[in-house]
């Protein structure tokens, strides 16, 4: 079997005007599941470039959007609108056989669950070899065989490992596996998606110094996907922070943590635990509240402020930024105090907002689901579509009203149709 030329349709990198090569870029991201008034808007707006050799990483709470930014990269998740380009070429929507086999094989991927990830009826040796297989990545059998056990080594397991089958390991070395699988690819670019969340603590400094040997050795560039900023802070090169779908700031790890300027990443550096018991218990939290944002009429914008660092406001927000990063005094996302009140105080503010939120959520009835059952019985029933229609409006299920007029409607004018057909078919006769 031939070996397969890598990059062949890829140019160089772009550069940018710091001289820095853009490997991948996201334009105007957006990432949408469902259609019509189902749909969830996952992803808004989302633009950042990751530069060559760096590790980018993309922080954010659960449900934020990260993996699904994550997924898109490696063509998994279709973009509403927007591009992603990669060595300055576009990968996402449709494109040639042959460039997507190129992204597949440059682009891979390390997964969050290291046992759903692997394929439980194949033997490691087989789960490491299959990219071998499907891109003809090996001269004969014996540079196969060479290939595979060289890299099970290099993540710190045996070659009398490769017989065995996933279930058989621990997660620590479920992760390494998985790590072996993408990396006998030889990529450049690797999305690590919340890699050591589901490890022990012992074990994710294990896979962490793991990943960046193989970053030094191997010049890997890494989208690294967390929801935890203390780890991060220490591996990456650039941050950004992901709050419901919305960049919200770009920065350098140091230049983040010293100068944390949208509410929401001072919210989660605040959040960080402190290995003291006692300064922990006595640590103000700072709660975020999206509705401290008018945007009613100053509509907000993505803007570089300085420094290479990247803030999402309106313009009087990024004013305030610019004025606060301008000073150059660190800003303080931490507070200790040893007044138990303002404990108390900012616990039960971080409660009266999560209370907001939630009542927020329930405010939309859980069954105004928009079933399209309804829309087909009202095109049956249009007299008691529209009757079901009003109720629905009534008590605010405004999905579920939609789809009786809708059918309703449709039944209504069915039916005046068949009238006039049959009143046409009478005059003919009659004539």
């Amino acid at each position: 079997m031939s070996k397969e030329t890598k990059k062949s349709l890829l140019g160089p990198c772009p550069v940018d005007e710091n001289g820095r090569e853009v490997l991948l870029s996201l334009k105007h991201v957006d990432i949408t599941f469902g259609k019509g008034d189902t749909a969830v808007h996952a992803v808004t707006d989302a633009s950042f470039d990751i530069y060559k050799g760096e590790t980018f990483s993309l922080v954010g709470e659960s449900g934020s959007g990260k993996t699904t930014i994550g997924r898109a990269v490696i063509r998994v998740n279709p973009l509403a609108a927007g591009e992603i380009d990669y060595h300055g070429t576009r990968i996402s929507g449709k494109i040639s056989h042959a460039l997507d086999r190129e992204v597949i094989r440059n682009i891979q991927m390390v997964f969050q669950d290291p046992a759903a990830s692997l394929n439980e009826r194949a033997t490691v040796d087989y789960i490491i070899s299959e990219g071998l297989y499907n891109f003809h990545l090996f001269e004969n059998e014996a540079d196969r065989v060479r290939k595979v056990e060289t890299m099970i080594e290099e993540v710190g397991l045996l070659p009398e490992h490769l017989t065995r089958y996933p279930h058989e390991f621990s997660g620590g070395q479920r992760q390494r596996i998985g790590i072996a699988r993408a990396m006998v690819m030889e990529p450049e670019l690797v999305v690590a998606d919340e890699p050591i969340s589901a490890l022990d603590v012992s074990i994710r400094a294990q896979v962490l110094n793991l990943m960046k040997k193989f970053q030094q050795e191997k010049n890997l560039t890494y989208l690294f996907i967390a929801h935890d900023l203390s780890v991060v802070r220490f591996i990456s090169d650039r941050i950004g922070v992901i709050y419901k779908g919305r960049i919200v700031e770009v920065a350098t790890a140091e230049e983040l943590f010293n100068y944390p300027l949208h509410p929401y990443t001072h919210s989660l550096i605040s959040a960080i635990p402190i290995p003291d018991p006692e300064l922990e218990k006595n640590k103000v939290l700072y709660t975020y509240d999206p509705s401290i944002h008018d945007y009613s009429v100053d509509k907000p914008e993505f803007v570089n402020i300085g420094h290479d660092h990247w803030v999402y406001g309106n313009k009087q927000e990024i004013a305030k930024y610019k004025a606060l990063r301008e000073k150059g005094e660190p800003v303080k996302a931490i507070t200790i105090t040893h007044d138990p009140e303002k404990v108390r105080a900012a616990v039960r503010e971080k409660e009266e907002v999560d209370a907001a939120a939630e009542a927020q959520f329930l405010a939309a009835p859980v069954h105004d689901t928009g079933n399209k059952l309804y829309a087909v019985l009202s095109f049956l029933l249009p007299i008691l579509g529209l009757i079901a229609a009003f109720v629905f409006r009534k008590y605010n299920y405004i999905r579920n009203y939609k789809m009786c007029k809708k059918g309703a409607i449709a039944g209504f004018v069915t039916i005046a149709v068949i009238i006039l057909i049959f009143l046409l078919l009478i005059i003919l006769a009659v004539i």
